[in-house]
């Protein structure tokens, strides 16, 4: 697909409900693997690489959270969806919110993966990371893109959580095959990160959203999910034990249960009151 940002890769299977998927930084969609494979009989899913990730290529005028929202609203138009699940993973989360207001009259519901309204800590907000961390995740993507990434992935994952060498080799060949991303896309994409604060306009998202974290994920913090499930008003939160950043690859099937049953009680209630 073309759109303002320019090739956006993107790949429909199965039937029912739409439900699309965003991925998080340095990452494409070849992360939804297991839930390609749990879900596909129940949903219509949708997979995309956000732009400069995975197949897609980079943007012409750079990464932002604003211009991912304009594509994936040109998705939604081009293929004609109504009544869909934005599911959006960490940075993807972030860029699920920014779709949401574009997309109010095609979207029945949210589901956001391990968020946070704002990346970096500040006052009165201790749920980021210090603002030295984050930069310092900038320069190591400077210096080598592919131990940056590797780095990071292996922090996505709490202590113990893979709980057998056999789950680890799986995790780590799925993770293999991600391409890596377009340097100055990652870059870019971490400084919108950095950069955006949606604290004030939680209060705003008025469709049901399901909060997911790990109570471990020390990447986004797990009190950034409990500030935004008080904040947003049709908000359920669902917590994780022993898991970091990623449950939804290291419990797999706990994780596309929840994610079923979250979509039926929308869709069950949708029914309900016209």
């Amino acid at each position: 697909m073309y759109c303002r940002s320019g090739r956006v890769w993107y790949q429909v299977q199965g039937g029912g409900t739409p439900l699309v998927l965003l991925h998080g930084w340095c990452m494409s969609s070849a992360i939804w693997a297991p839930q390609i494979e749990g879900l596909g009989g129940t949903f219509r899913l949708v997979t995309l690489d956000l732009p400069g990730h995975g197949l897609s290529s980079p943007p012409s005028e750079g990464f932002s959270l604003a211009g991912c929202a304009e594509a994936i609203a040109d998705l939604f138009t081009q293929l004609d969806l109504q009544g869909a699940v934005l599911l959006g993973w960490s940075l993807g989360a972030q860029i699920a919110v920014a779709a949401s207001r574009l997309l109010a009259d095609r979207l029945s519901a949210l589901v956001l993966i391990g968020a946070t309204p704002r990346f970096t800590r500040t006052a009165g907000y201790p749920h980021g990371l210090p603002l030295a961390e984050a930069e310092g995740m900038a320069l190591k993507v400077k210096r080598n893109i592919q131990r940056a990434r590797d780095g990071f992935s292996a922090r996505m994952f709490a202590s113990g959580e893979l709980e057998t060498p056999a789950q680890a080799y799986q995790v780590q060949e799925l993770l293999a095959a991600v391409p890596l991303p377009d340097t100055s896309a990652a870059l870019q994409a971490l400084t919108s990160l950095i950069d955006t604060d949606i604290r004030e306009s939680l209060s705003l998202i008025d469709i049901p959203t399901l909060i997911v974290n790990g109570d471990q994920d020390d990447i986004c913090l797990p009190g950034a999910s409990g500030f935004m499930a008080d904040r947003m008003p049709k908000a359920e939160r669902f917590v994780f034990a022993g898991c970091g950043h990623a449950p939804f690859l290291t419990r797999p099937a706990e994780f596309n249960a929840c994610v079923k049953d979250f979509v039926e009680n929308v869709s069950g209630n949708s029914a309900r009151h016209p």
